[in-house]
């Protein structure tokens, strides 16, 4: 359900999805974003005076990372071995990260194109510690594009 236009909302659960896989366990993205290049164009107004102006330049490529606790699901693992092995035509995929509100119902969307994993990460391995595992995907985009 879309909140109106004045609301923000709390995530409160995230999810990946790659080839209609849905993994709803994302506990943590970090790094999400859309950036471009600025150019600045150095001129002279008609009166002489020294200005100079931005203009938009070229888009940038991203990288975010999802932390989820690990599990017995080894998606991550296959798809960085993809990558690892030079065969980027499979490891170069479309997919979204998926924000979900309370009720579990999507509320936005951030389409990924061209994503391929760059590192896994596995949490500090200590005995005796009670904190959770966790496994940290770092993933390379082209472009982003916001859904819903």
């Amino acid at each position: 359900m879309p909140l109106p236009d004045m609301d923000s909302s709390a995530g409160h659960s995230f999810g990946l999805e790659f080839d209609s896989v849905l993994i709803r366990q994302i506990t943590e993205v970090t790094g999400l974003k859309m950036e471009q290049d600025v150019i600045e164009l150095k001129q002279n107004t008609a009166d002489g005076k020294y200005a100079i102006k931005k203009l938009p330049g070229r888009p940038k490529a991203g990288e975010v990372t999802v932390t989820r606790g690990l599990t017995e699901d080894n998606s991550f693992e296959r798809w960085i071995k993809d990558s690892r092995f030079g065969q980027m035509a499979s490891a170069r995929r479309n997919g979204s990260i998926i924000v979900f509100d309370f009720t579990g119902v999507p509320i936005k969307r951030y389409k990924l194109i061209n994503a391929w994993p760059k590192s896994l990460e596995i949490g500090a391995l200590k005995a005796g510690d009670t904190s959770v595992l966790t496994e940290k995907l770092a993933i390379t985009y082209e472009s982003m594009e916001v859904e819903l």
